[in-house]
C-alpha cells in the first residue's frame, strides 16, 4: 500500500479524480440556481390566443367610405412564456388594415392584416388572415323624414291624424352606392297598446332600401321630435226619461225633468251614428210625492265613454182620489198625446215656471305648476325656456272636473323653426273633450342658443 501512495501516478490520478468531481459538482448547483431565478439558458416555448383584438382601419376619412372589415380578430402568439403572459396582458401591439394610399382604387378588394408594435421575439398568426373589403367614394345628401306608427295600437273609437317630424330633413352620409339605394328615411315611434292620447317623443331614423332592409349610412341627427295628435270623436246626444213600473194609488206622475238634458258619447263614428238619445229609465212605483233622484246613465255597449255618468231627475206629482184615478187611468207607452193634450199640459205646467230645467252650471278648477315642455330642439341647439311652468283654469261642469287630474293636461311649445335668440312662442294646450281652458299668458319666451362643438 505504501508502494502505490508514494507512486506520482498515484497521486497524479487521484488529484484527476477530486478535480472531476469538484467540477461536476460546482456545474450542479450553477444550474440548479439559474433555474431558481429564471436564467435558464433554453427558456419554455408556448402558445397563446388572444381572442376579439380590435381592428384598426387606416384610410382617408373625410373622401372614402371602407365597409367589409371585421371589429376584432384573433391572434395566436408564439414564443417564450414569459413574453406571451406579457403581451396577453397589457395588449400593447394593434392589428390593422392600411388603405391610405391616395392612389388605392375603388371597389372590392382583398386586404391582409398587419400587426404592429409586438415584440419581436414573438411570432404571431392572425385568424383571419386577410378580408374582403369595399372602398367607395363618401357621399352626403340631404333627405326627408317620414314618421310611421302602428295604428292597430289605438284603442279602440280612438283616431290618430299625421304624425309630426321636427327637423323635417337629415343628412345622411355613406358609401356612394348605399346612398343610392336609399327608398325610405324613417322614424318610427314607439308607442304601447291601448294609445288614448296625443304623443310627444323622439323616434330614431333609419335609412332604408326599397325592400326595406337597415342601411349602413351615417345619419345627423340620429333622432327627430315626433309629435302624434291622438282624439276620439264626440257626439252630444239629448237624455229621454222614460217612466217605468205603476205609479202608487192616489198619486199622479204630472212631470219628469232630468238635468243636463244632454250628454257626450265618445266613440267611433260608425257606432255614434246609430245614436239619437240616452234613455233614462225612471221606476215611479216607490214615488210618494214630488222628488229628486240622481240615476245611473247606461252607457252603450258600442260608446267608448260618456261626459258624465249620473243624472238629476225631478219628478213632480199630484194627490188625486183613488175613484178618479181609476176613471181616467194614465196608460203609459200609448200613441203620441193629441194637441188637445198638450196643450192643457202646458197649461198646467205655466203657474210652475220655477220648475222649468235650467242649463247645467259652469265651474271652474284651477291648477298650478303645469310643466311646459319644448318639442323640436335641434341636436345643435339648447332651448331654455323664460318659466317651464304655469297655471291653467279649466272649465266646466262639476262632474267633469272632477275627474280631471294633472296628468290629462299637456303644454308644449314647439321651437323647432326658431333660430338662435329670444322668441315669444305660443302655447299648445291638450286638455280633456268637453273643457274649456284659459291661461294667464298664451305664449312663453325661448331662448335658443348654439350648442358649443366638442373638441
Amino acid at each position: 500500500m505504501d508502494k502505490f501512495t508514494n507512486s506520482a501516478w498515484f497521486m497524479r490520478i487521484v488529484a484527476f479524480a477530486l478535480a472531476a468531481l469538484l467540477f461536476i459538482s460546482i456545474n450542479f448547483e450553477m444550474e440548479s440556481d439559474k433555474k431558481s431565478l429564471g436564467l435558464s439558458t433554453a427558456p419554455e416555448i408556448s402558445t397563446e390566443t388572444i381572442e376579439n383584438v380590435p381592428v384598426e382601419v387606416y384610410y382617408d376619412r373625410e373622401n372614402l367610405v371602407v365597409s367589409g372589415v371585421p371589429e376584432t380578430v384573433d391572434v395566436t402568439l408564439k414564443g417564450a412564456k414569459s413574453l406571451l403572459i406579457n403581451a396577453k396582458n397589457q395588449r400593447d401591439f394593434k392589428v390593422y388594415v392600411d388603405l391610405s394610399d391616395p392612389a388605392i382604387s375603388m371597389g372590392d378588394r382583398t386586404v391582409t392584416f398587419k400587426i404592429s408594435d409586438l415584440n419581436e421575439k414573438l411570432v404571431a398568426t392572425i385568424d383571419p388572415e386577410y378580408a374582403e373589403v369595399n372602398v367607395q367614394e363618401r357621399v352626403t345628401k340631404e333627405f326627408s323624414v317620414e314618421a310611421e306608427y302602428n295604428s292597430s295600437l289605438l284603442e279602440e273609437g280612438y283616431t290618430a291624424g299625421q304624425p309630426t317630424v321636427s327637423p323635417k330633413t337629415v343628412k345622411i352620409t355613406g358609401a356612394k352606392d348605399a346612398i343610392e339605394q336609399i327608398s325610405y328615411v324613417k322614424a318610427n315611434l314607439e308607442i304601447s297598446k291601448g294609445l288614448n292620447e296625443t304623443v310627444n317623443s323622439k323616434a330614431t331614423v333609419k335609412a332604408l332600401d326599397r325592400d326595406l332592409n337597415k342601411l349602413d349610412v351615417t345619419i345627423e341627427p340620429s333622432s327627430v321630435a315626433v309629435s302624434l295628435k291622438v282624439s276620439i270623436p264626440s257626439k252630444t246626444v239629448s237624455i229621454a226619461p222614460k217612466q217605468t213600473g205603476k205609479a202608487k194609488d192616489g198619486i199622479r206622475i204630472t212631470s219628469i225633468s232630468v238635468d243636463p238634458k244632454e250628454v257626450t258619447l265618445f266613440g267611433s263614428e260608425t257606432s255614434l251614428e246609430k245614436i239619437d238619445e240616452i234613455t233614462l229609465p225612471v221606476n215611479i212605483s216607490k214615488i210618494d210625492g214630488d222628488t229628486e233622484l240622481e240615476l245611473d246613465l247606461n252607457k252603450p255597449d258600442s260608446v267608448q265613454k260618456m261626459s258624465l255618468g249620473k243624472a238629476q231627475v225631478k219628478i213632480r206629482t199630484e194627490k188625486v182620489d183613488v175613484d178618479e184615478e181609476n176613471a181616467e187611468p194614465v196608460v203609459e207607452e200609448e200613441e203620441p198625446e193629441t194637441e188637445q193634450k198638450q196643450e192643457e199640459q202646458v197649461v198646467e205646467e205655466k203657474p210652475e215656471p220655477e220648475e222649468e230645467d235650467e242649463p247645467a252650471a259652469i265651474e271652474s278648477k284651477t291648477f298650478n305648476n303645469i310643466q311646459i315642455v319644448p318639442v323640436g330642439i335641434r341636436d345643435d341647439q339648447d332651448a331654455e325656456l323664460e318659466s317651464d311652468v304655469t297655471s291653467i283654469t279649466l272649465l266646466g261642469e262639476a262632474d267633469d272636473l272632477k275627474k280631471i287630474t294633472k296628468d290629462d293636461i299637456n303644454l308644449t311649445v314647439d321651437v323647432s323653426n326658431l333660430d338662435e335668440g329670444t322668441h315669444d312662442v305660443d302655447l299648445a294646450v291638450t286638455v280633456p273633450e268637453g273643457v274649456e281652458w284659459e291661461l294667464d299668458s298664451k305664449t312663453v319666451s325661448v331662448t335658443i342658443t348654439q350648442k358649443e362643438e366638442e373638441t
